[in-house]
């Protein structure tokens, strides 16, 4: 089994079409589906029916993606500690992030990265939900991933960088209190500006608000994390943010509150369990640096508590 061959296969798998996998790849469709039945060949099965204009993974071809993808993570792993050793710069670290963490502490951490190793490249991958996080770390879909939540999987190490408080933003108008701190009770009473059910700001208010005397009243829900903020300015209703985007918010005219009781948030740095790349690892060396975790607090391989 070759590399391209299973760099081919999951470019068909992604886009579920032999055609656009070849023009995303920039190579020949005779070559690309000459390289998948090979593989098919070699591994005794088909891994994909052929339909028409387009294709579907078989039982099999579903089966293969996770070890298919494992493949590429320890291919790269292997090439960036030979570059490391051999004094050479460069590579890619894929890291997984919903789009409050991806603002804070992502962007600080990634621009702190990003000037020890300027060859590296970064890309940063918002997940369809919260809990996706994790899975898209242990199948090697990204190697790093931040998260509000920790996960259970054995194959996944997590280190917690750090708590941050959740505030109230209300906007600008007598209808709203002007002085904190506000109880969480009021606050499920108010209008409220929500992302979609699964996303990280959604399952925060739903779990933070649910307890007090019924569901949260969901004014205005939004697929759009951008338009929160702006849909408060406007007076559409209230929502609830990390303190950083809060008090951003508060700098555009909006009104940021305390809540009571206090209001925090963990944030989970996550890697896939076993050898990592030398990007990835001196990812995470930053990140304790950043937030003061002292590596002897936490050996190689073990689990943060």
């Amino acid at each position: 089994m070759e590399r391209r061959q299973v760099e081919y296969f999951l470019a068909v798998a992604a886009h579920r079409s032999f055609t656009s996998a070849a023009h995303t790849l920039r190579v020949a469709q005779p070559s690309l589906s000459h390289a998948i039945r090979l593989l098919e060949r070699e591994l005794g099965t088909p891994l994909f029916h052929r339909l028409g204009r387009g294709v579907v993974l078989t039982s099999a071809g579903e089966a293969f993606v996770e070890p298919a993808r494992q493949v590429m993570r320890d291919l790269e792993t292997a090439r960036s500690v030979v570059r490391t050793i051999a004094g050479l710069a460069g590579g890619t670290l894929d890291i997984v992030a919903p789009t409050t963490l991806a603002v804070d502490p992502l962007a600080d951490l990634a621009g702190c990265f990003r000037g020890r190793h300027p060859a590296i490249d970064i890309v940063i991958v918002e997940p369809p939900d919260a809990a996706a996080v994790a899975d898209m770390v242990r199948t090697g879909e990204c190697e790093l991933g931040l998260a509000d939540m920790r996960t259970d999987s054995k194959t996944v190490e997590t280190l917690e960088l750090c708590r941050q408080e959740v505030l109230v933003v209300v906007p600008r108008s007598d209808r709203f209190p002007q002085a904190g701190p506000v109880a969480l009770g009021d606050v499920a009473r108010m209008d409220l500006v929500a992302t979609a059910p699964g996303t990280a700001t959604r399952a925060l208010m739903d779990q933070a608000l649910g307890g007090e005397g019924g569901r949260p009243r969901i004014a205005v829900e939004t697929v759009h994390q951008a338009a929160v903020v702006p849909l408060v300015l406007a007076g559409a209703g209230a929502t609830l943010l990390p303190r950083s985007l809060a008090e951003e918010a508060a700098r555009r005219g909006a009104v940021a509150l305390a809540l009571r009781p206090r209001l925090v948030r963990p944030v989970w740095l996550m890697w896939r369990h076993g050898p990592l790349s030398p990007a990835a690892q001196a990812f995470i060396d930053v990140a304790r640096e950043a937030f003061m975790l002292p590596v002897a607090a936490l050996p190689e391989g073990d689990t943060q508590e």
